[in-house]
């Protein structure tokens, strides 16, 4: 039942009314409607709820009453909400962001009826958030951690199943420009960042394989996944909401929300199914689309027909983002070990272990040997400053920055998307990695491991 639903039956059975005290339970679904009232735009029920909020504080009310804040369109209802906050927490804040991360900081507080309210305030903006936020989904991450990226469903639109060109005819791309390369079973494509930036996600069969790479523009990186788990294809979508400054995906068929970074379902039906459900993740490159080019000559490239109206010339889209280290959504915690949007290169092990690579460290270290859940492994940066990870035991002590690398015993190995493979005709298996802002696989990631 909405909220505003359930402050009706409320009023209607006497529970509540106008110009009473409210005789409901601060801690019940029963007093977060109340709160919510703040929201209705009559001023008695404003002042009422505001009342209610001032006289009943609980620590569950804290991200009530800030996202109220948010979403009121009288300025002063806001002032009375944030003065009512002001006073509850102790705390004064003319960045709003600071009173998430205070709130942040601290055991979540959990209110019964905080999901009710999630729904029932979001499906104002979009019937369909209702459902992410239903009080019998299984919620694996904090809610009050769930912010709204200011966009519907899908408002940043899905490329499904999209327009390929081959390279020959990608004259609107220069060499320079930023790509995402992917190669399933052969079939090498590029993603240009300059589109794909705009779409946030591509959904298509590549090499005979169901695949969704997810850009999350604000935390900087392209994961590749493939979208067929335990018999079931998942089909992948922009929820419009974001955790931890990381974008949430959601699945068709259950609305359930995913981390883009973990590849896992962690609010709704599917984030407690047994078996855990995981998404298989693909290696994927960023480089430039000339080197691209020069290694897949027979490589397809998106097209500009994209059946969307978008300026996709290179570096348009979330110019001014990118342009400094500033975070458009706080984060709980500040790692200054690396600037926010300092590039990682980034592997997940077992668990929740990662290790994060200083973009920067491997430039200089174009041969690194590394290790992570029992798996060794070397990554390898070829001139443009692409990195490659590949899984082995053997130490690599030459590399022409480009195609050929040699072992220690002089063995010789040649670089491809899939694999090293030596002039004897042995392989190393390619790693699933890709690039990432350290503050973003951070957030994700807290205990990840730093090489730098």
């Amino acid at each position: 039942m909405p909220l505003r639903a359930l402050v009706a039956f409320l009023l209607a059975v006497g529970l509540v009314s106008c110009g009473a005290a409210y005789a409901v339970d601060p801690e019940s679904p029963e007093g977060a409607a109340v709160v919510f009232e703040a929201l209705s735009g009559n001023p008695e029920k404003v002042r009422e709820a505001l009342t209610f909020a001032d006289e009943n504080w609980r620590d569950g009310f804290a991200p009530m009453v800030l996202e109220l804040s948010y979403f009121t369109r009288d300025p002063a209802v806001r002032a009375r909400l944030l003065r009512l906050l002001e006073k509850k927490t102790g705390r004064r804040h003319q960045d709003l962001d600071e009173y998430w991360k205070f709130i942040w900081s601290r055991p979540p507080a959990d209110h019964s009826g905080y999901a009710l309210f999630k729904s029932s305030l979001y499906r104002l903006i979009d019937p369909k958030f209702a459902d992410y936020f239903a009080t019998e989904r299984t919620a694996l991450i904090r809610l009050d951690e769930v912010r709204w990226g200011g966009v519907f469903q899908d408002g940043i639109p899905p490329l499904r199943d999209p327009k390929m060109i081959a390279a020959d005819e990608a004259d609107y791309l220069r060499d320079s420009n930023v790509v995402f390369g992917i190669e399933v079973n052969g079939d090498a494509r590029a993603y240009p960042k300059r589109i794909l930036a705009w779409h946030e996600m591509f959904v298509d069969e590549v090499g005979g394989v169901p695949v969704a790479g997810v850009y999350c523009t604000l935390c900087g990186t392209v994961i590749l996944y493939e979208t067929a788990v335990h018999g079931v294809q998942h089909r992948m979508g922009t929820s419009g909401f974001l955790y931890r400054s990381n974008k949430l995906m959601y699945d068709q068929a259950t609305q359930s929300l995913w981390s883009t970074l973990k590849g896992t379902p962690v609010i709704g039906p599917l984030a407690d199914a047994d078996p855990r459900i995981v998404l298989p993740r693909r290696a994927v490159v960023t480089t430039t689309w000339g080197e691209w080019k020069r290694r897949h000559p027979e490589t397809t490239v998106l097209s500009l027909e994209t059946g969307h109206e978008r300026d996709y010339g290179e570096g348009v889209a979330y110019r001014e983002y990118f342009a400094t280290d500033e975070l458009m959504f706080p984060v709980p915690e500040d790692d200054r070990r690396l600037k926010n949007k300092a590039e990682v290169f980034t592997l997940k092990g077992d668990g929740d272990e990662t290790v994060a690579i200083s973009a920067r460290f491997l430039k200089k270290t174009p041969i690194h040997h590394d290790e992570i859940s029992g798996t060794r492994f070397v990554v390898l940066t070829d001139k443009s400053g692409a990195n490659r990870a590949y899984q082995t035991t053997l130490e690599f002590k030459q590399w022409d920055g480009d195609r050929t690398a040699v072992d220690d015993s002089g063995v010789r190995w040649h670089l491809t998307e899939a694999e090293l493979r030596s002039d004897q005709g042995e392989t190393l298996p390619r790693m699933p990695a890709q690039r990432a802002f350290w503050f973003g696989w951070q957030a994700a990631f807290p205990d990840a491991r730093l090489v730098k």
